[in-house]
């Protein structure tokens, strides 16, 4: 389109050829491009066109709350043309007499359902979901609002459409196209069970064949050559003596808790699990942040929690060696708690630093300071930061505690190996040896690469069965 401020890449101008290509056959599609491969802008070039074609309903974008001004500032630059419309705020709802004019309206996942009946009185020329894995689980609130809208076109952008099992795939296509994998039963039926535990390729290839031109999915391998090499590390961290002694503590009641929970409750019984594994992560992190509350450091465990911690003085060594190379750096925990330790420690080292949790209120200011070289260590919680950033400044990345799906820990990598990194990123990986963090990663190594002929890779979500417990609860060899 001739209003397009910009020049897309090879690939980039096939996506949008591709989206083209759907909306002329009135088909509907997912563009699963990995993260940072351009997604937004191929779709406000699709848009543009559709609006050089006549089209002259708005069109509108779904995305994480953190995502929704990232649309606004790549749609000012690249396509000024179009009249965008944000309907968040508490004042949004005043603007919403500006939707029928608006070429592009902007909302959040957390507002759809609340703005839900005045949405469904406009139709749409196309509706996009970006980050449309927040759509996986098809009986939740925001997937049930998503399918009342009136669409012509419709298009999910996510480089995880699977990120734990076929199911989120069927989810994601019982919007765009219902029936067309059949009811959720028939699916499980046709496709999930014979893949996911038969390991049937000929289904694997059938599906595949039955979905393939409706997805499109390119790597930063295949497609951003210029992209400088990314290096993966992990470090295999040995816990203390002390540290040892709380885990096989905490381990031996968990793994007891559980399975009494698994006999008498069954699937109650995942919340007890889920608990178990936070208390083992959270001690491989650093024993404080386990708390002093709970029932495993009651008085029928006399073990004190130690005070140190051995991947804790393992990221200071590795943070010094850092700052003497003068590296920036992206430092991911899922646990904010660990970040305020970490973030202590830097103070006392005089590092100069920024943070990005749940509770920021800044998120764009924070980028741009980071961006423009005012910090050298950037603290982020995985949920928060995980997507929707761009920080090439960084050229290390470090995942302080790893999370067993690796397509997450992957999205959070992207912040920084993404178009416009000029450098080469090391990816440090900190790994407590012989505990649950090491045997979640030998899982995921374990899973069938089936799916891979589908999409990517989907991993199975851990099966709360007596292998897992005995795998993932077993005392540190």
């Amino acid at each position: 389109p001739t209003t397009l401020e910009a020049t897309l890449r090879s690939y980039q101008r096939e996506g949008y050829e591709w989206m083209q290509f759907l909306a002329r056959h009135q088909l509907h599609g997912i563009l699963a491009d990995d993260m940072g491969l351009g997604k937004t802008m191929q779709t406000l070039t699709h848009i543009l066109a559709e609006k050089q074609n006549g089209n002259t309903l708005p069109n509108l974008v779904v995305a994480p709350t953190s995502v929704v001004e990232n649309w606004q500032r790549e749609a000012t630059q690249f396509a000024p043309s179009l009249k965008v419309t944000i309907l968040q705020g508490a004042d949004r709802h005043r603007r919403f007499s500006e939707l029928p004019s608006s070429d592009i309206a902007l909302t959040s996942y957390a507002l759809l359902h609340r703005d839900l009946e005045l949405f469904s009185q406009q139709p749409f020329h196309l509706l996009v979901l970006d980050e449309a894995q927040h759509i996986k689980n098809p009986a939740a609130q925001v997937s049930k609002a998503v399918r009342q809208l009136d669409a012509r076109h419709r298009l999910c952008l996510s480089g995880t459409p699977i990120e734990n099992h076929l199911g989120e795939l069927w989810s994601l296509f019982d919007f765009l196209m219902p029936s067309l994998l059949g009811n959720a039963e028939a699916f499980r039926e046709t496709f999930r069970t014979p893949i996911e535990k038969e390991g049937n390729q000929q289904r694997a290839d059938a599906l595949a064949n039955k979905i393939g031109t409706l997805i499109l999915r390119r790597t930063k391998d295949q497609v951003a050559t210029e992209l400088p090499p990314k290096t993966e590390i992990p470090h295999l961290i040995e816990l203390g003596t002390d540290e040892k002694d709380l885990y096989e503590t905490v381990r031996s009641t968990m793994d007891k808790h559980v399975r009494q929970a698994l006999a008498i409750r069954g699937q109650e019984a995942q919340i007890v699990f889920l608990d178990a594994l936070l208390k083992l992560r959270q001690i491989c992190c650093h024993p404080s942040l386990v708390a002093n509350k709970d029932s495993d450091f009651s008085s029928n465990h006399p073990t004190q929690k130690p005070q140190q911690s051995g991947k804790f003085d393992y990221l200071k060594e590795l943070l010094e060696t850092l700052k003497k190379e003068k590296r920036k750096v992206l430092l991911f925990s899922q646990f904010t708690s660990m970040l305020d330790i970490i973030e202590e420690y830097l103070i006392e080292q005089q590092t100069s630093y920024l943070k990005l949790t749940g509770a920021s209120k800044n998120r764009q200011e924070l980028v741009e300071q980071f961006q423009a070289g005012e910090a050298e260590v950037f603290l982020i919680s995985l949920k928060a930061g995980g997507t929707g950033l761009t920080l090439t400044n960084a050229d290390t990345v470090i995942h302080y505690d790893p999370w067993w799906n690796p397509a997450v820990e992957n999205q959070a990598t992207d912040r920084a190996y993404r178009i416009g990194q000029d450098k080469p990123v090391f990816v440090h990986k900190l790994i407590c040896k012989g505990t649950v963090e090491q045997r979640i990663q030998q899982m995921q190594n374990k899973k069938s690469n089936v799916a891979d002929s589908i999409l990517t890779s989907a991993l199975q979500q851990l099966k709360l069965d007596d292998d897992t417990l005995t795998e993932l609860f077993a005392p540190i060899q």
